[in-house]
Formats: C-alpha cells, structure tokens, sequence
C-alpha cells in the first residue's frame, strides 16, 4: 500500500526561523486543504521520513557531534574546524550545530502533530479495510517517531533523569497538538519523559509486530520497543528496560540476528563488514534509507576527506588512542571499523582512520559518492547492551544474565572467545567500555557519560592527553562529571522569541 517515491518538504534555514516553535507552513499545500486523502496521508508520511535524512539529524550533527564533544576522538592539526567549537567545548546558545539539531527536531515534531490532528478526519471517510488498516500501521509509525523526537531533544537539552528529582528539573517544550496555541513553557523532566513512554504506548497497540524486518526504512513494532527500551534505560527503570529490549531480543518471529563479525559473507568480507559496507544487515532494526539521488549528510567526511583530491585523506578527526587500545586481538570490529592511511597534510600523520562511514559502496562505485552511509539509529547490538546494564543496576543486580548478554554480542564479533564475567566492581567500566567498542561514533557516548555522572571515573568525567599531530586547541581538555555543557544550551533565539516562556540551561549563562 505504502507508495515509496522521492517527496522533499522545505525546512527554513535556522537563521530565518523566529522560533522553532513557531507553527510554519512545511509544504506548499495550505493548513485547510492538507490530508484530506488516503494519498494525502501517505504523502505527508513520506515526507516526514524525507526530513529524517536531513544533515542535522541521524545523517549528521545529532550523530557526530556528541560523540566529539566526547573523548572519542582528536582534532588534526591542519583540520578544517568542522565541529571545532563542539570540540573544544566551546558550545554556547548560537552554536550552528546546536540551532539546527534543535530546529529539525522540533520541524520533524510539527508535522507529526500536523498528521495526527489530521489523520483520524481522513480514516473516517474511508471505506477500504486496507487502507484502514494501513493508515492505523501509519499512525503508529508517526507517534514513534515523535517520541524518538522528543526522547533526543531530552537526551540533548535535558540533564540526566534522576526519579527522585524529575518533577522538579527542567524537560522540554511539549507540542501536542498543531493547530492549538500552546504556551512555549519548558515542562518538568518527569512529564516529558512520561509524554514520550505515552506516544510509546500508542504505538505499541497500533503497530503490528508481522511488519518487523530487519533493515527497514520504516518504523516497525520492533523499533518503538528498542526506543521504549532506549527511553526506560535513561529514565532508570531498569524492569521496563529489561523487558521492552528483552522483546527486540527474544522477538516471536525472530526477525532480528546478529551480524557475525567472525563468519564470512564473500570474500573476506564478513555479514558485518557487509552491514557498514552496504547498509544491510540481520541486525538492524530501522535504518534511514538512502539513495544516490536523494540522501543526507555524509557521516564519513570528517573522518576521511578522501573526496577532496581522491588521493589522500586529510582528516578533520581520528580515533583517540585509548579507543584503538580498547579492541582486545581477535575483536573482528577493528578492522571493520579501522584502517590505517598516510595522510595528505604536510605533516604526513600515519594513523589508524575510521572508515565504518568510508560510504556505501553502491554509491561510491555507480556515482562517486563517498563517506554517505544510510544512518543505522537502532541495531540489536544496542538491546543486549541496555539489557546488560539494566541487569547490572537493578536493586538486586543479576551479573550473570548481564554477562551472559555481553557474551553473545561480543561471540559475534570475536574470531574466537569474548566472555566476561562482571560484579559489582567492574561492571559499570566493563559495560563502558564495550559500548565504546560497539558504538563507535554512533553517538551515545556524552549520553553515556552524563547518564552515569560521578558513578563513572569517580566522577572525574573524562580528560584528554594530546596525541600525534592533534590539534593543541583542545587535546589537553579536561572535564569533570558536573560539567554544565553536558546539557547543551537552549539556542538563545528560541529565549528571545517574541511571547517566549522558555527557561534557560545552566550552559546558557
């Protein structure tokens, strides 16, 4: 029934916006006349979905920049500064990168409110069971993606939820509705996360688990559990986090495997080269899909730069070296996500690159286009490590069953071995550092790190120490568990705006 077709929507550019807030016109059809069709509905969904491959979103900013910010990676000498102030921790309220991912998130909210006003009008004039049936599969889809929606701009803008202090801490502009005024207030932590878990619920009852296929570029059943899952795990409910990741994991239709790092697909490719080189994979659960006529940001520009003369890389960014230490010998993840290139700069630094995002091979062989890789936001690889964490934090921990899981992720990505055994002392390091290994520039890591505050390195938070060639403006930064700019900024136009309520972060002043 879905109609897969090329459908952009206009998004303003940041600068032009008085308020991301502000209601604005996404598409050339008038408020009045939009969605009255089953077409019109199908239309609207696919551009919701077309404004999810945008550069500030999974294709770029939301992904890059808070794994960055982070100590994953070091600044080249001779970089062109793409991300620098993200990087030095330089970030304040007009930060390009924080406008524009707040912007789209809010964009991508504002029509999914537009369809759901809108949607149940258009199922009450229909008379075809299919496309009744289609439209409620629809509808759920859209409350999954607002939920992801609101879940980021929480995990971005939002500090860490404590139960005992979420109804006094500050959420996040709740839009519900699109044609109703709403005050442009900040609600409390507690009923933002409580607005996601409700969208969540919704659709959860709407979505049918028959859909759920690996690599889709659709929202599935599957997906809003791995979201629930995702959600339950920052919010410190470790039960409900145990049991949504437990459905993606243990699915009925067994939909979803883990791509073996360790078994080969052609070649000496193995499926989980073939996941990162092609964008398909067993594994993944939604990926925002692509094609060489219409797609996002290029993930992989700043770790290579090989497009600028197709001789030479001159990145922008390389692995820190503890990461590289990380990877145990027979951990088949390196050399899926590693290679080492002589650099074109003139100080010629020999590194080990990223090339996880060197770009889909399809692409880059029937068009020359390099470093795009369709964003991959939920694989079964994520599941089994909240899972873990939550065993490990539950009142009664359960490090058996954790270990167990960290077991099963890391058989699939070791040529042989990768057991572990965790306890109370080294379960939070041992979990750390495998979803670093995991997750690599997928952008979890600042998350990560303000999710566990002082439990992680005592509260030292993280500190940089320079290394080859890295740029000296940064590679020495230390920062401390407390930090405010864990929290970015709310951008200070949206302080500004004429009528507007919105409190400030702490990292605003």
């Amino acid at each position: 029934m879905r109609k897969i077709k090329i459908f952009f929507i206009a998004i303003a550019a940041v600068a032009m916006l008085p308020s991301c807030l502000d209601k604005e016109p996404q598409s050339a059809i008038l408020e009045q006349e939009g969605m009255q069709t089953f077409n019109d509905a199908e239309q609207m969904l696919t551009g919701i979905y077309a404004m999810l491959k945008g550069s500030a979103l999974y294709s770029g900013y939301l992904t890059l920049a808070p794994d960055i910010q982070a100590d994953l990676v070091y600044a080249v000498e001779g970089n062109t500064n793409t991300y620098g102030s993200i990087w030095q921790w330089d970030i304040r309220p007009t930060t390009s990168e924080i406008e524009a991912v707040y912007a789209s998130l809010y964009q991508v909210i504002s029509n999914c409110n537009f369809f759901l006003e809108r949607v149940d009008g258009v199922m009450e004039r229909l008379s075809s069971d299919d496309e009744l049936e289609a439209l409620r599969q629809y509808k759920g889809e859209v409350y999954t993606i607002r939920a992801l929606m609101y879940s980021e701009l929480l995990k971005c803008y939002c500090k860490a939820y404590d139960p005992g202090t979420a109804r006094e801490e500050l959420g996040v502009v709740l839009r519900k509705g699109y044609s109703t005024p709403e005050p442009a207030v900040r609600a409390s932590l507690y009923d933002s996360y409580a607005f996601v878990i409700e969208d969540l619920e919704r659709a959860e009852a709407l979505l049918d688990e028959d859909n759920d296929t690996y690599t889709s570029p659709f929202i599935t059943k599957a997906v809003a559990h791995a979201l629930h899952a995702r959600v339950a795990l920052n919010m410190q409910d470790w039960d409900a986090a145990i049991e949504y990741s437990s459905k993606v994991i243990n699915h009925p239709n067994r939909a979803y495997t883990l791509s073996s790092a360790n078994t080969i697909y052609s070649g000496t490719m193995t499926y989980f080269d073939y996941m990162w080189q092609y964008d398909l994979a067993t594994e993944i659960l939604w990926s925002v899909g692509f094609t060489t006529t219409s797609y996002g940001g290029a993930l992989g520009q700043v770790f290579l730069n090989y497009n600028v003369d197709y001789t030479y890389t001159y990145p922008d960014y390389v692995p820190a070296q503890w990461v590289l230490d990380l990877y145990e010998a027979g951990d088949n993840r390196y050399n899926a996500f590693f290679a080492t290139y002589t650099t074109g700069y003139d100080h010629s630094l020999s590194w080990p690159l990223l090339v996880k995002y060197y770009g889909n091979r399809d692409f880059i062989s029937s068009s020359l286009i390099y470093h795009v890789s369709m964003p991959k936001p939920f694989r079964l690889a994520e599941q089994y490590l909240i899972r873990a964490e939550a065993y490990c934090r539950q009142q009664t921990p359960n490090f058996s069953q954790a270990a167990k899981d960290l077991s099963t992720l890391r058989a699939a990505r070791f040529a042989s071995g990768g057991s572990v055994s965790l306890s109370a002392d080294n379960f939070l390091q041992t979990i750390s550092d495998e979803r670093v290994r995991e997750l690599y520039m997928e952008g979890f890591r600042l998350n990560d790190l303000k999710r566990w505050g002082a439990m992680y390195n005592d509260g030292g938070g993280f500190k940089r120490t320079p290394q080859s060639h890295s740029l000296p403006e940064g590679s020495s930064l230390e920062v401390k568990a407390d930090n405010p700019l864990f929290v970015w900024p709310i951008p200070q136009h949206e302080i500004e705006a004429p009528g507007s309520q919105v409190q400030p972060n702490e990292s605003n002043r």
